[in-house]
């Protein structure tokens, strides 16, 4: 069962789009996938592999993050729950993708896009005026 959330992002081209915007810029996008074995989400590594290939995700690496410890050291609790990490390796934004914690695509282009937004203001150097937003989508399985 995919989280519908996740859903809106991908089906959308949302996602992926925001994906190919970060990496042409020279960001590393990770996909971190922290649902332990048993748990809604969990998947294997080939399986990881043909949800992005089946998604046309561009992601740089994919994670499984099986022991949640990843998940954790970042207080993880949605999917998708968006960071973003700068240069220097501090947590510069986390929080949701956009401001509209619906699962309904059209909602995507009202919405104020968060992490595009952060992710320009770091690319400049600037500090991200809104660093912590709301996280939404369904809960992380740990």
């Amino acid at each position: 069962m995919v989280c519908p959330y996740v859903r809106k992002h991908y089906a959308s081209g949302n996602m992926q789009k925001q994906q190919r915007a970060a990496t042409d810029q020279g960001t590393v996008w990770l996909s971190i996938i922290s649902s332990a074995p048993g748990k809604q989400g969990h998947v294997t590594p080939a399986q990881a592999d043909a949800l992005t290939a089946e998604r046309k995700a561009v992601p740089s690496a994919v994670i499984l993050d099986e022991s949640g410890d990843i998940g954790r050291l970042y207080g993880a609790k949605t999917t998708p729950h968006m960071f973003i990490v700068d240069t220097e390796g501090k947590l510069a934004y986390m929080g949701g993708i956009d401001s509209i914690p619906s699962t309904n695509p059209a909602d995507i282009g009202k919405a104020t896009q968060y992490l595009p937004i952060a992710l320009a203001q770091v690319m400049k150097g600037e500090p991200v005026a809104v660093s912590v937003t709301r996280p939404y989508g369904c809960s992380v399985k740990y």
